[in-house]
């Protein structure tokens, strides 16, 4: 629960003079979710929280900052089998996403496991490891919650078209850079903050 996101926000909607109804018809959305975002049940995405800051006239960072400061950590695990590559990139992901709590995996089926007891909001998998593929396990974890954002990583781009297909919303070439994972923050299919420079 985002109780901290859900009060700033009904604050600054009363201190606008808006109700839930009007606030809801300004944003496009329904009154039940404008209703969610307030008890903190749900929060809003990041296209949602930037148009929130329009209609309601207050600098963005006060919302993002009151999502951040709830206590909301974003899942982030990566998947390679190559322990060297995994130890290189995880100081990297980390210091993109200061915020998230990062978790490498060289077992696949260790990472299904953690998936299943955390929500995992982004998922970077390399493509092939062994008896295993990163295509299997991208469908494995949107079987387990369909709101993952999958990023492949590989150091062979003729699998590119392969991945595709399979719900993943990114692709990069190993080694991965930091100017890398920015980039793909930013082609997420669904946002979440994660206390770097931009929102993901």
């Amino acid at each position: 629960m985002s109780i901290l996101f859900a009060e700033t926000l009904k604050k600054l909607r009363t201190e606008k003079g808006l109700s839930q109804r009007e606030l809801a018809d300004r944003m496009y959305v329904s009154r039940s979710a404008v209703n969610r975002w307030e008890n903190g049940s749900r929060l809003p995405d990041a296209a949602m929280i930037l148009r929130l800051s329009e209609v309601l006239g207050v600098d963005i960072n006060i919302l993002f900052n009151a999502e951040a400061d709830s206590g909301v950590s974003p899942n982030v695990i990566m998947v390679d089998d190559n322990k060297i590559i995994l130890n290189g990139a995880l100081p990297i992901i980390k210091d993109v996403m200061p915020n998230a709590v990062v978790s490498g995996f060289t077992k696949p089926m260790k990472a299904l496991e953690y998936a299943k007891s955390n929500p995992v909001s982004l998922a970077f998998l390399d493509i092939e490891m062994g008896n295993i593929s990163g295509l299997d396990i991208c469908r494995e974890l949107l079987s387990i919650n369909p709101r993952t954002n999958v990023v492949y990583l590989t150091a062979y781009q003729s699998y590119a078209f392969d991945a595709w297909d399979t719900g993943a919303c990114g692709f990069m070439l190993k080694p991965i850079t930091a100017e890398d994972v920015r980039n793909q923050l930013g082609k997420l299919k669904y946002p979440f903050l994660s206390g770097g420079d931009d929102v993901c």
